[in-house]
């Protein structure tokens, strides 16, 4: 018999393992779920974690890993603010949508001019689109104590119906044949997003992930902001003795959540999606959270798990492609990331002890 026995302190040492044996179990277990449906679950793993960078088609898959990690990076990075004080913002797939609305809006009203200018105000209206939405669970939070689970998540069907409204209305490009989208930006020079090093899948989107994870380490290690952060998480009532709004701090969580979503939106609209489509958002908003998680709520371990994310988005490609598998199995394995971190995180205040028998 065993029974959990809960340490004096949480276990630093278990804060670092679990993740990598949450990734050992997922292996496991998606290794017995492609077993189920008929699939070698050696070939399966193999072709998921290790072709993209070393197989075949390693020349090809290795660039897409830094475009698919690149906004998985920056909306974790975000959400991670809120997640340490304890705001839990579960609708940055609507941020998301709503960065590239925006961004995608302002520049097609400048079309067909080719100006340096249009790509930057892009950025900012994207990052803009992302707070606003953003905006929306955070005043309804401070002002009538809403749950800002319950409503970011609500708005995310709301931003997706945008979308599909925007793809066949006010977006849709008008030579397009009554077909929805928008114009395609890979078409227009001035706010393509193309690589910057050819071969290496690396664009502004890559970039400012990557610079993003620095900023966001001082931030949250090194400026007063983030020890505000830090103190909310751990305690609402002593982070009200040390002077911390409780309300500025859900709008600044939110708000710097919904930037980044948004910038992730519009880099994703002008790089690899191309175009505004009703099928634009591909959950990326909701597989960050499983990235946040998996990284720690740390920003070197966020972009370490968006890495590894990235890697199950191209690997489940591959094996759809050379073993048949559905694409919904893909979707279980990378949910089982978060479910086994979960499940394992336990090891982080409790003690697995063998419950011996009573003697009388």
């Amino acid at each position: 018999m065993l029974r959990l026995e809960r340490r004096i302190e949480p276990s630093r040492k278990m804060v670092s393992i679990t993740p990598l044996l949450a990734v050992v179990l997922t292996m496991l277990a998606g290794g017995l779920l492609f077993a189920l449906l008929g699939k070698n679950p050696v070939e399966a793993i193999r072709i998921i974690f290790w072709d993209p960078l070393f197989g075949q088609t390693a020349f090809y898959t290795r660039p897409q890993l830094l475009v698919k990690a690149a906004p998985l990076i920056l909306i974790a990075l975000g959400l991670s603010f809120g997640f340490r004080a304890n705001i839990f913002n579960i609708g940055a797939e609507g941020q998301y949508i709503m960065g590239a609305i925006f961004g995608g809006g302002v520049g097609l009203a400048f079309y067909p001019s080719e100006s340096i200018f249009i790509f930057p105000l892009m950025i900012l209206c994207g990052a803009l689109g992302g707070i606003l939405w953003a905006m929306i669970p955070a005043i309804l939070k401070t002002r009538f104590n809403t749950n800002e689970i319950l409503v970011s998540l609500m708005l995310v069907y709301v931003a997706e119906n945008l979308l599909a409204a925007m793809s066949l209305g006010l977006l849709r490009n008008p030579e397009g044949r009554g077909f929805p989208g928008s114009r395609n930006f890979q078409e227009w020079d001035s706010v393509f997003n193309a690589e910057i090093w050819t071969g290496t899948g690396a664009h502004y989107g890559v970039l400012t992930a990557f610079a993003a994870v620095v900023l966001c380490y001082v931030v949250l290690t090194r400026h007063l902001f983030g020890f505000h952060i830090q103190v909310s998480g751990q305690s609402a009532r002593a982070a009200k003795f040390a002077g911390v709004s409780p309300n500025w701090l859900v709008v600044a969580c939110l708000g710097i959540a919904g930037g980044f979503a948004g910038l992730a939106g519009v880099f994703e609209l002008t790089g690899p999606a191309g175009q505004i489509s009703i099928d634009f958002n591909v959950g990326y908003g909701f597989t960050a959270i499983i990235v946040a998680f998996l990284g720690r709520l740390h920003p070197v371990g966020i972009m370490l798990a968006g890495l590894l994310m990235a890697l199950t988005y191209i690997g489940g490609e591959l094996a759809q492609f050379q073993l048949g598998v559905p694409a919904a199995s893909i979707q279980v394995f990378q949910g089982m990331l978060l479910f086994f971190l979960l499940a394992v995180d336990i090891l982080v205040n409790f003690k697995i002890r063998l419950k011996t028998r009573e003697t009388a």
